[in-house]
């Protein structure tokens, strides 16, 4: 890893297994204190945006660079998504706004699956002052964690 001080920013270069190298600055780094369901231990991300996978973010651990999560904005797929959040998490993240935070979804790519699915039950929540994040698991909606993802929507590729 190199590292280069810029401004009070620092500027840090990482060679990544998926994506190549890769250099963002320190204030882009979200923190999930809580760590996410399966990946425990794995506390700061970068989000990426790749190009041909316009409606895709992909978030990249930094604790561990064999992990990397595709995610999509919901709303980019599922216009009628409806989610309200549970009073802890908006305590948890110190949530005032709508504009204060960003929802993301993970997707799922099965290996030789007809169809790709998002979680639309438990939603990735960050708040963009303070690039804190959680998981939270909704607790009204009826929403699942294998939503299908209509066909005209892009697939994330492995790597690009």
């Amino acid at each position: 890893m190199t590292e280069t001080t810029v401004a009070a920013d620092r500027e840090i270069t990482v060679e990544l297994p998926r994506f190549g190298t890769c250099t963002y600055r320190e204030s882009e780094v979200l923190t999930f204190p809580w760590g996410l369901p399966g990946f425990a231990n794995l506390r700061r991300f970068i989000a990426l945006n790749l190009g041909g996978q316009e409606k895709f973010v992909w978030l990249q651990s930094l604790d561990d660079p064999s992990v990397a999560l595709p995610t999509a904005d919901p709303w980019q797929i599922f216009a009628d998504y409806s989610p309200h959040l549970p009073p802890y998490a908006t305590s948890s993240l110190d949530l005032h706004n709508p504009e204060d935070f960003a929802t993301l979804c993970v997707v799922v790519v099965t290996p030789g699956a007809a169809e790709m699915t998002m979680n639309l039950l438990a939603p990735i929540v960050v708040n963009l002052r303070t690039k804190t994040g959680r998981q939270i698991t909704l607790e009204t909606g009826g929403y699942s964690v294998r939503t299908p993802i209509p066909r005209k929507a892009p697939a994330p590729a492995a790597g690009a």
